[in-house]
């Protein structure tokens, strides 16, 4: 019973930290979201000028939903607090998790962690200044004379989600090469031999996540074969950082 109480301790300790960081994160989105409150508008405005850059003149977006011009631009802010709080939400799960890593495991996931970050906003640029107006300009390239091509913003801001996230996760390709190698999943020679699968797999995962045209389609899966080449030249150097460090923890 004795052994047991320190442990049960611990873990309650543990239980209070995460539930006190949780809080901070979400205090932390909540204040910048309280500050983005009054420009809603203008960041959806933002959010929607590759496709309305692109309508006709005098063409614009629609809402069908009553109270969704009110909380499209509210979900729009909250997801900008949440990209500009991100930061320091990393630290608060960085100082968590940190007292139980390694000497060589926290010298790698700091960098590793940032450069996802940085990898998800690269594709989510990506995906704004150089996917959005090419998908969109195919798409009114091809709207039948008569017809008034036009979107609900509800579903302009779900279209917009998902393909900020399909790209941002697609620019995560080096850092998931360079995770699976330095914990020893999948040997980097192994991933060698299976670069013509994975060519093949980066064209259907671009086929699903993009519109049925070939140049957006080809915007996602050419990308997704170079990062994982990068991530491969990258993986090579990782690996052997990781075998000359000590094992001990700190």
């Amino acid at each position: 019973m004795s052994t047991d109480a320190p442990e049960e301790e611990s873990f309650l300790s543990h239980l209070v930290e995460l539930r006190t960081r949780l809080i901070r994160c979400l205090l932390a989105i909540g204040i910048v979201f309280a500050c983005l409150f009054p420009w809603a508008k203008e960041l959806y405005a933002l959010l929607a000028q590759p496709l309305l850059a692109t309508l006709p003149q005098g063409g614009q977006m629609i809402a069908t939903d009553v109270v969704g011009v009110f909380l499209v631009p509210m979900k729009v802010a909250l997801m900008v607090a949440f990209l500009i709080a991100l930061p320091y939400v990393l630290f608060q799960v960085w100082a968590f998790v940190a007292p139980g890593l390694y000497a060589h495991e926290k010298r790698l996931a700091m960098p590793l962690v940032t450069a996802s970050v940085l990898l998800f906003f690269i594709g989510m640029a990506f995906a704004y200044f150089l996917v959005f107006p090419t998908i969109f300009g195919f798409m009114a390239h091809i709207a039948p004379e008569g017809v008034a091509w036009m979107t609900d913003i509800e579903k302009y801001l779900s279209f917009v989600l998902t393909t900020f996230i399909a790209f941002g996760v697609t620019f995560e390709v080096p850092v998931l090469v360079i995770v699976l190698v330095m914990v020893g999943i999948v040997d980097l020679a192994k991933l060698k031999e299976w670069r013509p699968y994975i060519i093949v797999g980066a064209f259907v995962i671009a086929a699903v996540f993009t519109p049925p045209d070939v140049i957006s389609q080809l915007m996602m899966a050419i990308p997704l074969c170079l990062l994982f080449e990068l991530g491969l030249f990258l993986a090579r150097f990782v690996r052997r950082r990781v075998s000359e460090s000590p094992t001990e923890p700190t």
